[in-house]
């Protein structure tokens, strides 16, 4: 795969903390670069999705790519995918709460609720408009990139601090 690594910003830096800029054009080659870039380095830092914010960039786009890893052993596979412009058009009653942790929050992890299924609408890397129904994992991939590109960070929505662990003592629990 093409594209270069980026920085990942952390938290504190103030993009993080922005409500991100609507793309106007999905399909163009700067836009095209970007995705190419941010999941070379979702994939560098072993991660299962990526914010524009997250590498210091001001447009609503993020990239779900769920696949098992240390940080996620029971995640499932899927490609690469680009999110431009998404919107939530439902969410499940249904609550669950599970570990959440972030590319720009290393070695923490906490317990985070989250809906259990959504539709959404989103535009795909070549300007479609699409429709989707998300549930369990790749549900919560969503809510928490699209927190991303709204200001907000995962920490925003715990509701029990006692829950916060490293990154070392999380992986203990999972293995």
């Amino acid at each position: 795969m093409k594209g270069k690594i980026l920085r990942i910003t952390r938290l504190g830096e103030p993009i993080l903390r922005k409500a991100l800029t609507p793309i106007r054009r999905p399909a163009s080659a700067e836009i095209q670069r970007l995705i190419e870039n941010m999941i070379v380095t979702m994939k560098k830092a072993k991660g299962v999705g990526i914010a524009a914010n997250q590498v210091g960039v001001n447009q609503r786009i993020f990239i779900v790519a769920p696949e098992p890893s240390a940080r996620y052993p029971h995640a499932p596979s899927m490609p690469p995918l680009a999110m431009i412009n998404p919107k939530v058009l439902s969410r499940s009653k249904k609550m669950q709460t599970d570990w959440e942790g972030c590319l720009s929050i290393p070695g923490l992890r906490a317990k985070v609720p989250r809906h259990h299924a959504l539709e959404i609408e989103f535009t795909t890397r070549d300007g479609q408009r699409r429709r989707a129904r998300l549930s369990g994992f790749i549900a919560r991939i969503f809510q928490h990139e699209n927190d991303h590109i709204n200001g907000r960070v995962y920490l925003d929505r715990v509701r029990d601090t006692r829950t916060f662990m490293t990154e070392q003592e999380y992986r203990k629990l999972v293995r």
